[in-house]
This record gives structure tokens, sequence and C-alpha cells, in this order.
């Protein structure tokens, strides 16, 4: 259990962001964390923020890592928001006064990916139509990764909400596929899509089926050899059609 006394300053930094409206509404303390609650409002409903929680023990230099909750990219407007911060697990042994700051910004990712979802199939050898809301219009790179590591990609595209990827023919099969953009003026500002799966061009299942047909054709062929002989056409007998065998050589 936390023993500390706190003195908690709370700021909000809102940038580029007119009429906006902070109000804490309480900070408890909760076994070894510390949570902050807080309404959020600029009246524009479309916006999200970058929120996040600042300590005066490291002189607000870098935000707190510990926390969880309305915090970080992407936090939505609206009322009976909570950071939640894991006090014990960043600072360690502790006795002492703190101040805490929140900062906030509006939140305008480089791109935000419109048509990739977990359930997404793309084939290999093929291209694919990539949409995005552009964030800004600096040059992006656009990368393919498998498990986090590069297979293909282009630097230096246009940042104009639409991209056609390819996707290579030796990329091995799999579901751990992203797509990452990258700001190329502030390396910083990164998106990565959700996963989602890489198939193969011609299934399987597919590649199979006509050999096996062929099989069954020869099977057929054999069989009709060892019935009656003759010469010309089929023989019909019942609802069955018997094939002849070819003539010997």
């Amino acid at each position: 259990m936390l023993r500390k006394t706190f003195t908690v300053l709370f700021l909000l930094c809102i940038y580029a962001a007119y009429g906006q409206k902070i109000a804490v509404k309480k900070i408890e303390m909760a076994g070894d964390k510390i949570i902050v609650h807080y309404d959020l409002d600029d009246g524009n409903p479309n916006n999200e923020y970058q929120i996040s929680l600042y300590s005066s023990r490291n002189a607000y230099n870098a935000p707190l890592a510990k926390v969880s909750g309305d915090v970080g990219p992407e936090v939505k407007l609206g009322l009976n928001k909570k950071i939640i911060w894991n006090a014990k697990e960043e600072l360690g042994p502790f006795k002492g006064k703190l101040a805490l700051e929140i900062r906030g910004k509006v939140y305008a990712p480089v791109a935000r990916l419109n048509n990739i979802t977990t359930k997404s199939k793309f084939k290999r050898g093929k291209s694919h139509s990539l949409t995005w809301r552009s964030g800004n219009s600096n040059a992006i790179h656009i990368e393919l990764l498998k498990g986090g590591q590069r297979v293909g990609g282009d630097l230096n595209q246009p940042n104009n909400g639409s991209y056609s990827l390819f996707i290579p023919q030796h990329a091995a099969v799999g579901k751990d596929y992203t797509i990452r953009i990258t700001d190329s003026r502030n390396p910083e500002e990164v998106v990565v899509s959700q996963p989602f799966s890489v198939t193969r061009k011609v299934p399987m299942l597919l590649k199979v089926v006509p050999v096996l047909a062929v099989g069954a054709a020869v099977a057929v062929l054999s069989g009709g050899s060892g019935s009656g002989g003759g010469g010309g056409g089929g023989n019909e007998t019942g609802n069955e059609i018997v094939l002849p065998g070819f003539p010997g050589n």
C-alpha cells in the first residue's frame, strides 16, 4: 500500500482547439494506484485528443508510462474520463509530495486507415487498394510488415489517401501482416494498421482438384475396356453409360 502525500496540480494544455473545457472531478487512491477523473470537451464532437499525464518527479520532462484508461492517442470527448496511474510500479520506493499535470492536444495522425481489419485477406502476387484519411500533406513511407519485419513497400509517397499495395509473390502465407505509415518529415509520427492475413493467389484446394478429376476419368476409361468388346460408341446399360477401352496398337 502506498503511503504518500500528494500535492496535485492539474493543467490541461490544449493545442489547436478553441473553446475547450476540462474539468478534473476527483482524484482517488486505490491501493498502489492513483485514479484521476476528468471531463473533456471542446465543442467539436469530431475531435480526438492525445492525452498524457506528467509528474513533478522528473520535472515534467516525459509522460508517465504506467498509465491506462482514457490516456494516449485517440481519446474521444466526453464525461467521466479517467486515467489510472500505477504509481508504485513507476516510482518504486518514494515518500514525499508530487504534482501531477495533464497535457492534451488534438490528435491528428499522419493517416487513418479505412479499409483494413482483422478479417481482411490479401492475396499474394496481386495489388490491393489502400485508403485512408490524411492528417497532413507531408510525404509518407508505406511499408508492408510481417511479424514487425519489413517485407516491401515504397518511400516518399504522396499523402493523398490512396495507394495500390502489391503483395510479393514470395510472401509467406500468414495472419501477422500489418501496414506501417510513417511521416517522412517526422519519424515519430507512425500509424500501424490492424493485423490482417495474406493468402495464396490460387487456393491449394483448387490446385489439387483438377489432378483428382483426371485420375477419376482414367479409372472410368480403364473400367470400360473390360466390358465386352466392340468398336464404335459406348454401350448403355440401364442408367449407366459404359465407355469402350482404347484400341490396341
